[in-house]
């Protein structure tokens, strides 16, 4: 009865804790936080087999003795051939010749174990349909002639994607692709683990590359906030976090991701221009400002500084106002000479 009660306990309390765990992760609002608990639910079985390295020898030797023995069944078919023709040693002339075709035949099967691996290449050994180990090493090798061979190319290769079109954190359509240099690093799970590897890693590249892009907008209207242009650097480490967690179960490695196209959708690139313009017209505006208040500021201060003339806060409101009509105006204004006194 206790025992019942303490696995009742226990449950419970895996309950709440699974539940809890899945609250932080839909309640985290944070853009990097959101991309962590979104790798983390990428969850693929676990490989059944991993590679390892095949029983085999060097093939020289291999085939040496094969071809000795083929032409020693060879010369035993010819040399009971010609006893038979001479009506000598009938009985013998028999045994010989099925000898011969006998050493022959074993022969070519021994040599149907000799497989030629190639630098960038492996060879997958299957033994009556089980895995029995990988070849890497290139050059002419001998393996169980009663085993079969997949070849499979661990050479770096580029995958890019078509310009897919989703949108963005803000709900604007976007286009954008991405390329991924990958190579095989497990050659067992690329061939057994899944059906074929490489339309596994071009679909699991469109899925990151879209699920990367519905996470962040493509510009971020607040200053602390990620963007895809804007942060492309950092998108694309997450990218490549993502997609390797995806393709780990094709014993897949990712070298590196880049987006390749990032842009507006035709619909609202023109829109998104003119925000743009009005963004960097204003952002130029404030450095204009920001520069013609230093000026203003250290002008008066060079004539207190050096006592050039006495001005009060009215004249001093004019000054600042005019010499901020001149550093900000867009057109180069017209001057006014004044013939007068200071006051007049």
């Amino acid at each position: 009865m206790s025992e019942n009660t303490e696995s009742s306990e226990s449950v419970r309390s895996a309950e709440s804790a699974g539940a809890k765990a899945a609250t932080d992760a839909a309640t985290d609002t944070h853009p990097r936080g959101a991309a962590a608990a979104a790798a983390d639910t990428v969850r693929l079985p676990e490989p059944q087999v991993r590679e390892f390295e095949a029983r085999h020898i060097g093939g020289g030797l291999a085939l040496l003795l094969g071809l000795l023995g083929l032409a020693l069944g060879v010369g035993a078919v010819i040399g009971g051939a010609a006893l038979h023709a001479d009506h000598r040693g009938g009985a013998a002339a028999t045994v010989l010749i099925v000898a011969g075709v006998l050493v022959g035949l074993t022969s070519l099967i021994a040599m149907s174990g000799l497989q030629m691996v190639a630098p960038g290449q492996a060879r997958v050994i299957q033994l009556f349909g089980r895995y029995r180990g990988t070849i890497r090493t290139d050059g002419l090798r001998y393996v169980n002639p009663l085993t079969n061979s997949s070849k499979i190319s661990t050479r770096v290769r580029n995958h890019e994607t078509p310009v897919l079109k989703v949108n963005d954190a803000y709900g604007n359509p976007i286009e954008l692709a991405a390329v991924v240099v990958w190579r095989v690093e497990d050659t067992a799970q690329a061939m057994f683990e899944v059906d074929d590897f490489l339309e596994f890693v071009a679909t699991q590249t469109e899925a990151a590359v879209r699920h990367i892009a519905i996470e962040y907008p493509y510009d971020a209207h607040d200053e602390g906030g990620l963007s895809l242009r804007g942060n492309a650097e950092e998108i694309t480490e997450k990218l490549a976090v993502e997609l390797a967690a995806r393709v780990e179960a094709a014993g897949v490695h990712i070298i590196e991701s880049r987006f390749t196209h990032l842009a507006y959708a035709p619909e609202i690139a023109s829109a998104m221009l003119q925000r743009q313009q009005a963004g960097a017209v204003v952002a130029a505006r404030r450095q204009i400002v920001e520069g013609a208040v230093g000026m203003v500021e250290q002008a008066l201060a060079r004539i207190t500084e050096h006592d050039i003339v006495e001005l009060d806060e009215e004249r001093k409101a004019a000054m600042v106002s005019n010499l901020m009509v001149v550093l900000c105006g867009d057109r180069a204004p017209q001057p006014v000479v004044n013939t007068g006194t200071l006051y007049q």
